[in-house]
């Protein structure tokens, strides 16, 4: 994290040397670490239990104001049940 950008956020990141030791730092600062949407939830990332050493979670740190939006976001995020049906022009 850095001043300009209180939020941090990457795409994939190793869950067991990288997520959880930095989940556990800022969580024990105050802040929250998730894994946004992974595995069909919005998820904590010390909740994840991980079924290889080599695997691989979304990360999401900051501070409580930054974070809360993004996992709004999320929140109000429902994908659709339904495919888009797809209008033949013959």
């Amino acid at each position: 994290m850095s001043l300009k950008s209180p939020l941090f956020s990457y795409p994939f990141l190793s869950l067991l040397y990288e997520g959880f030791p930095m989940a556990l730092l800022v969580e024990q600062a105050g802040g929250i670490a998730s894994a946004g949407y992974f595995k069909g939830k919005v998820r904590r990332i010390l909740d994840l239990v991980p079924k290889s050493i080599h695997e691989r979670c979304p990360v999401i740190l900051g501070c409580e104001r930054d974070v809360q939006p993004v996992l709004k976001a999320y929140d109000d995020y429902k994908p659709s049940q339904k495919k888009p049906a797809i209008e033949s022009k013959l």
